[in-house]
């Protein structure tokens, strides 16, 4: 009996002794899943939140001097307000800035569209200087990629893409393109056709930001042939802070205030830019979330079409897939001095959230869903109510 009972003990403690080691090796998981798993999995939630992507990048550098008006050096004053402007977008963490050159150094004009592209960056900015063969001409200025208007856009932009005769093998580089032929910047339009809209918006906000932050001269945004622009792959807009040969805004320029001033306007453009493009997204994705979609009988509402937007241009292009990489069909609409190119055309809002998907892994990353009551084209949250 007592044999027994020392045998039932003996197997109690046993039991209690495993039932420890089974709570520690419970508890010690845990804290290797808190200290090790853990953070990782944070990590991976932040990763998912791609940041705004902006590329700064400073015109000229190392033995491209840009240019000298009374003396001073485009390619310091560039480089000096790309670093600030960055400086400012840097203190908000939604933002990532990367920097073509943060030093003296020359880079060649396709090498600086690629570091955007390979950066998948939401919006590049290029910073220059201007010139002008009066001394009179003055105030800070926008441009996007597009055919010339008149002789001075295509000056500014024949000044800027003559940096290529500076780099090695530029003929093979840049398949011919030759700076000094008007006919020759026809070629750069293309690639960047589908941005257009959007480095608009951007240009525009920046233009903005000088007139209502610095009172400048309002030289609007213009279009012209950019190699810079050509090969980025994201709304782009090159900047023309002001004319060097203008003494007055030349001294500006060079110093530190007028640097300062300058980076300060325009990472505030940006920023409400960036706020602009998150507002539109999110105002599309709550009507959507609030105003369920009650799919009604084709026959109620045989004039309310869905389309996607896919590219906007100046130049009349066939509306055939092999211009749209594949995507078919493809519809032309004329508006203002653009032409609008769309893909598909559906009754209803789900089809067409289907073809925005399709564009999008197509490559038309900016590409849009739009509506239409007939003839008219109205916004998607009016669409939406015709559909209730």
């Amino acid at each position: 009996m007592i044999i027994l009972r020392m045998h039932q003990d003996f197997l109690s403690i046993s039991l209690f002794r495993q039932s420890i080691k089974l709570r520690s090796f419970i508890f010690c998981l845990s804290c290797w899943t808190t200290l090790v798993l853990l953070p990782s999995l944070i990590a991976n939630a932040s990763a998912q939140e791609k940041p705004f992507v902006v590329v700064l990048d400073a015109g000229h550098g190392g033995h491209d001097s840009g240019n000298r008006g009374n003396g001073y050096y485009e390619k310091k004053i560039a480089l000096n307000i790309a670093l600030k402007i960055g400086a400012q977008l840097e203190k908000n963490p939604a933002i990532k800035v990367i920097y073509t050159r943060k030093k003296d150094v020359f880079v060649d004009l396709i090498e600086r569209a690629n570091i955007a592209n390979k950066a998948d960056a939401d919006l590049f900015i290029s910073i220059h200087c201007d010139a002008f063969t009066s001394s009179r001409a003055f105030g800070a200025g926008t441009f996007v990629l597009g055919l010339h208007e008149n002789e001075r856009n295509f000056k500014v932009a024949q000044k800027e893409n003559s940096v290529i005769f500076l780099e090695e093998n530029y003929e093979q580089k840049y398949d011919g393109f030759d700076p000094n032929d008007p006919e020759s910047v026809i070629s750069l339009i293309l690639m960047q056709e589908t941005y257009l809209d959007q480095s608009i918006e951007a240009a525009s906000t920046i233009q903005k930001s000088f007139i209502n932050n610095l009172k400048r001269k309002d030289r609007t945004v213009k279009q012209a042939g950019f190699v810079v622009l050509k090969y980025t792959y994201m709304p782009s807009v090159l900047v023309e802070t002001g004319f060097l040969t203008n003494s007055s805004e030349g001294a500006f320029l060079n110093s530190s205030k007028g640097q300062n001033q300058m980076a300060n306007a325009i990472s505030k453009a940006i920023l409400n830019y960036k706020n602009l493009r998150e507002a539109g997204v999110q105002a599309e994705a709550s009507s959507v979330e609030s105003k369920p979609i009650r799919s009604k009988p084709v026959g109620l509402n045989p004039d309310l079409i869905f389309k996607v937007q896919i590219a906007a241009s100046k130049n009349r292009i066939a509306a055939k897939g092999y211009n749209f990489k594949g995507l078919s069909p493809i519809s032309r609409e004329k508006s203002g001095k653009l032409y609008r190119y769309f893909y598909q055309s559906s009754i209803s809002y789900e089809e067409a959230q289907q073809h925005l998907k399709i564009a999008k892994n197509k490559g038309y990353t900016n590409a849009f869903v739009v509506a239409y009551n007939g003839d008219k084209k109205i916004s998607i949250s009016e669409a939406l109510e015709l559909i209730k």
